[in-house]
């Protein structure tokens, strides 16, 4: 079964160590440091789980557990908007691309060992679960194409149906039940990520480990696949193979 990491690093709201991040992110550029590194070290030094800020609520830790470590790497990069380049910065914020291939442990050392296991949290509770998903929903595509069908319509909630034994209206509702969030019809991308990643917590209580294993090794590798198309490398590195997860 995949573990989690449920140590908190964060606090709930906006503190000293967000200045000091920031101040810090700001001095080692100007020091010459490469930005990203300072960026990364600058990740380490932050603290709020969330915050509003010019109308926008930034909510780096979903479901208390899993760090959107690229969220806060683009609140940061506003704060030193005009010093980094903006090929790379774009590449990272946009694409996925850093323009630093690191190791797990150049990583861990940077954030910090806690947040790095929030971020494989992150990892396989938000980006894998999303992959999982549209893994099954082209494998639905593929068999419809086969048996001649031409509508592609049904397949986003038979892939619900094939991982989670639910439609996704049900499974939403349940999810926005059980957190009190309201029952709106539309949804924006802070709760798709809560929600995606309560289907993840889901998925390993009502699933068989062998099962479990199957959809992720399926994820990760239609996961890996986008990425060779794209030229695109982890984010992050996990220098840990699927299976010593699971």
């Amino acid at each position: 079964m995949i573990e989690l990491n449920n140590k908190l690093v964060f606090s709930e709201s906006a503190s000293a160590g967000d200045a000091e991040a920031i101040s810090y992110l700001k001095q080692a550029i100007a020091d010459g440091q490469h930005w990203y590194i300072a960026l990364l070290g600058s990740i380490g030094l932050w603290t709020s789980a969330s915050e509003v800020r010019n109308d926008r609520t930034y909510k780096y830790l979903i479901g208390g557990e899993a760090f959107d470590w690229l969220l806060l790497a683009e609140r940061l990069c506003e704060t030193v908007d005009g010093l980094l380049p903006e090929d790379e910065k774009n590449a990272m914020l946009f694409s996925g691309i850093p323009p630093l291939e690191l190791t797990a442990r150049e990583v861990k050392e940077l954030i910090g060992s806690s947040k790095y296991g929030q971020y494989l949290n992150y990892f396989y509770g938000v980006t894998v679960e999303e992959a999982l998903l549209l893994a099954v929903q082209e494998e639905i595509d593929k068999e419809r194409h086969i048996w001649g069908y031409r509508s592609k319509e049904e397949s986003p909630d038979e892939a619900y149906r094939r991982i989670y034994n639910a439609p996704r209206t049900s499974l939403l509702k349940r999810f926005r039940q059980e957190k009190g969030h309201p029952q709106l019809k539309s949804i924006n991308i802070t709760e798709l990520k809560e929600f995606t990643y309560w289907l993840f917590k889901y998925r390993l209580k009502q699933s068989e480990k062998a099962r479990i294993a199957s959809d992720t090794t399926k994820a990760l590798g239609y996961l890996k696949r986008q990425w060779q198309q794209k030229g695109v490398f982890q984010a992050l590195a996990t220098d840990t193979a699927p299976d010593d997860r699971l």
